[in-house]
């Protein structure tokens, strides 16, 4: 993981809005949310792994799934995770296991980030800070 400054880091937006601004320019909500926090993922490289930029966020005035919620951003930072090749992994009993087992573990959650996967995540936020703050 590789934490990047931003400007954006703990300014407050309505998580509809952002979400308006973002999805078209390629983020997507990560899967990994809960009720009172989540983050936007940005998919930089799928090639050996997967390498993404991070936008977390944290619920502020009501629960991240009612109307006008507005969110705090966090430190945007760089993930990569690095799986088995050619590793398919299938579930051990029937439709109830595989709805628990249908995704592979990474080898390493913390694999290295190649440099032009640092380089595009410090140019993405450039950009984020480009749409989201006024001049």
């Amino acid at each position: 993981m590789i934490e990047l400054p931003s400007k954006v880091e703990g300014k407050q937006f309505d998580l509809y809005d952002l979400e308006q601004k973002l999805k078209p320019i390629g983020y997507s909500i990560g899967g990994n949310w809960d009720y009172d926090h989540g983050c936007f993922d940005y998919k930089l490289n799928d090639e050996q792994g997967y390498q993404f930029l991070r936008l977390p966020f944290t619920a502020v005035d009501s629960q991240l799934d009612a109307s006008n919620c507005t969110v705090k951003l966090g430190r945007p930072f760089l993930l990569s995770h690095q799986y088995e090749a050619g590793v398919d992994v299938q579930g051990e009993a029937g439709n109830f296991s595989a709805s628990f087992n249908q995704f592979q573990e990474p080898v390493d959650k913390d694999d290295s980030i190649p440099s032009q996967c640092v380089e595009d995540g410090k140019a993405l936020v450039s950009k984020l800070e480009s749409l989201l703050l006024p001049d």
